[in-house]
């Protein structure tokens, strides 16, 4: 699919508005914070301090953005437990308010052997799916994901998350070439669609938060330092 540069200005401008709203909401993060991989990162976010109403209402309408512009097919989507599950319901209620409504569905860590059983709660599972998460560091949560749509004889067809990383993922311990968003689109044949990457990032803090808080080029050094270190080929 071609991008227009239109369309192109449209996404960097949302990128940038999310990046000062994740920010702003105190989601995103700067200092020393220790990885899964065991790194120290400069920053962190956290999808799980959009903890109000207000908040998740503006995160859900950053996401349909993103999904509706990036041109993703999908018949459903998918969220992930725990952090997907809010995700995806939020998602959906804003994907019909932008006009396109579509069922949604999410798993519970353990299946239920009363009532309805099972491990997926709402719609069933079916056609093309779109899977809601927060950010992608190891893949474990989509590809968990993937099994349980393939399971049901659906078809695991996109992500949608919030922040794309653009850093090595690690395997058994050792760091790769690629990073998660990069396995899953080209080992797994899915598309990844993304709201910001580490690359917007680092221009919301090369310009001061847009000229908010000029302090925040404090962390930029340290944010590219990370990124020369643990940063991932972007056309890899």
């Amino acid at each position: 699919m071609v991008v227009s540069n239109v369309r192109q200005e449209d996404k960097n401008l949302l990128a940038q508005e999310f990046v000062r709203f994740a920010v702003d909401a105190g989601v995103l993060r700067f200092g020393e914070f220790k990885t899964k991989a065991g790194r120290i990162s400069p920053y962190f976010f956290n999808a799980g301090l959009f903890d109000d109403g207000a908040k998740m209402c503006r995160l859900a309408e950053f996401y349909a953005k993103a999904i509706l512009a990036s041109g993703v097919e999908f018949d459903m989507v998918f969220g992930p437990a725990y952090k997907g599950i809010p995700l995806a319901a939020t998602v959906a209620v804003e994907l019909a308010r932008q006009g396109r409504n579509v069922p949604f569905a999410y798993n519970r860590k353990e299946a239920k052997d009363h009532g309805e059983g099972g491990s997926l709660v709402g719609a069933p599972l079916k056609g093309r799916v779109l899977i809601i998460d927060d950010v992608m560091s190891a893949g474990t949560a989509a590809r968990e994901s993937i099994a349980l749509i393939n399971a049901a004889g659906a078809q695991p067809h996109a992500v949608a998350i919030a922040l794309d990383r653009q850093e090595m993922a690690t395997e058994n311990g050792q760091d790769v070439a690629h990073s998660a968003v990069q396995y899953v689109r080209n080992q797994l044949g899915m598309q990844v669609c993304t709201i910001a990457n580490l690359a917007d990032l680092l221009l919301y803090l090369e310009q001061g938060g847009g000229g908010a808080e000029q302090s925040l080029q404090d962390h930029h050094a340290r944010v590219l330092a990370y990124r020369q270190r643990y940063g991932v080929n972007e056309k890899g």
